[in-house]
């Protein structure tokens, strides 16, 4: 998960709680924009390696699978809690 995700978590249960302040609600906007940008990119690659699979050019969606998971991989990771 992303910073940007946790960061638009946060700012959205401040929403719940009370109207956010002009910065906050800049903010937000940003992060929505930045995770547009970032559904994207990964809809684009998911739908190459889609592709790269049909026509059986696994060499191809082994560089778009690299791609994926280096995108995925970004940001702060959590551990998962018991």
């Amino acid at each position: 998960m992303l910073s940007v995700h946790w960061r638009l978590a946060e700012l959205w249960t401040l929403q719940q709680q009370r109207e956010l302040t002009e910065d906050e609600t800049s903010e937000m906007s940003a992060c929505l924009h930045y995770n547009a940008i970032y559904a994207r990119k990964l809809a684009g690659l998911y739908n190459l390696s889609l592709a790269a699979s049909i026509t059986a050019d696994t060499e191809w969606q082994h560089r778009i699978c690299e791609q994926i998971e280096k995108l995925e991989g970004q940001g702060v990771q959590y551990p998962e809690f018991r």
